[in-house]
């Protein structure tokens, strides 16, 4: 009888330990994360003329090159931050004086490298009593939006050129037009000049005469300042940094390529449809850019910029500059400083 009973309890010992490995089973995850090798970098961009080393290196094969797997997502314009933010993309292109702002709000990016400078403009007409940035005190200025690379770029040069912008001293008028409507804003005279930036800002310039008073791309000393970068979500940065440094040298790789191919770099973008206008026009814009891509470089510019963002009152004072300049930042291993 004793033996019996026995027998029974090791019967139900093994049922209630089958019964637990089998609930195991079932609670286990249905499928395993992919491999650093399989990750596929959701990539996104919207179509602008400066981010062409996204463009070159699909188009030449850089990123093939580093065996990263892409997909190039189209976006709508000033929806790249909602993008990463959801997940949407993993990496991006990024004007450095835009990204700022929303870092210090917790944009979940890191940035990897400056690709480039150049890009911004600040415009009047060519026959303007406008000779000088001084000139715009009491002036209103036009622009694609408040928060865009264009506004920061001409309040940082107003700024500097002891113009008041900012909320307790603010000697200009800045006034919200679409990009397309900016030019016909300053024929008609609603404003004194534009505030933009490139193709848009190249094509009004020819189109409508205009005279530059100041532009990122030759313009000391923002013209040896980093305007446009890399990055990549947080996300990728922490669960897969091999994929992250991949992405970053092969857009280093396409921006010292561009640097002495900007006739080419000009047909490719346009024959594959992911910027509007006309090649050689293009190329010359291109041409007045310094592509050679730095980590440091970029790095440099963000602590110079968000300074001069706190003074016109774009960023908080209490932040601390210093620190979210680290924060912002990652250095890959692998990646180069400055690749030419």
């Amino acid at each position: 009888m004793m033996k019996k009973k026995m027998i029974m309890l090791i019967g139900v010992l093994l049922c209630s330990l089958l019964l637990t490995a089998c609930g195991q089973t079932t609670t286990a995850p249905a499928t395993t994360a992919a491999k650093p090798d399989d990750y596929v970098v959701k990539i996104g961009y919207s179509g602008s003329l400066c981010e062409a080393p996204i463009h070159v290196a699909a188009a030449k094969g850089f990123f093939e090159q580093e065996g990263l797997k892409v997909d190039l997502i189209k976006l709508a314009p000033g929806t790249a931050f909602e993008a990463v933010t959801a997940g949407k993309t993993d990496a991006g292109f990024g004007l450095l004086a835009s990204l700022i702002q929303p870092l210090s709000n917790g944009l979940p990016i890191k940035i990897t490298t400056g690709l480039h400078t150049g890009c911004d403009k600040v415009l009047v007409p060519n026959d303007s009593a406008i000779k000088t940035l001084k000139d715009l005190k009491g002036k209103r200025v036009g622009v694609p939006s408040m928060s865009s690379s264009p506004i920061i770029f001409a309040k940082r040069a107003l700024a500097d050129a002891g113009v008041g912008v900012s909320e307790k001293n603010m000697e200009v008028e800045f006034i919200v037009f679409s990009a397309s409507d900016l030019p016909i804003a300053l024929k008609n005279g609603a404003v004194d000049a534009l505030a933009m930036n490139d193709p848009t800002a190249a094509v009004a310039q020819k189109e409508f005469n205009l005279h530059t008073l100041v532009d990122s791309a030759v313009t000391e000393p923002y013209n040896k300042q980093y305007c446009c970068s890399a990055y990549v979500s947080d996300n990728l940065a922490s669960s897969n940094p091999e994929a992250a440094a991949k992405f970053t040298r092969a857009v280093q790789k396409a921006s010292a390529w561009i640097q002495k191919n900007q006739d080419e770099t000009a047909k490719l973008q346009v024959d594959n449809k992911w910027v509007a206008g006309d090649a050689a026009f293009n190329a010359a814009v291109l041409k007045t850019y310094n592509y050679i891509p730095s980590v440091k470089g970029a790095y440099d510019a963000f602590g110079v910029t968000a300074k001069q963002l706190q003074d016109v009152g774009m960023l908080d004072k209490s932040i601390d500059v210093e620190a979210l300049q680290k924060k912002s930042f990652i250095f890959l291993k692998g990646v180069e400083d400055t690749v030419k």
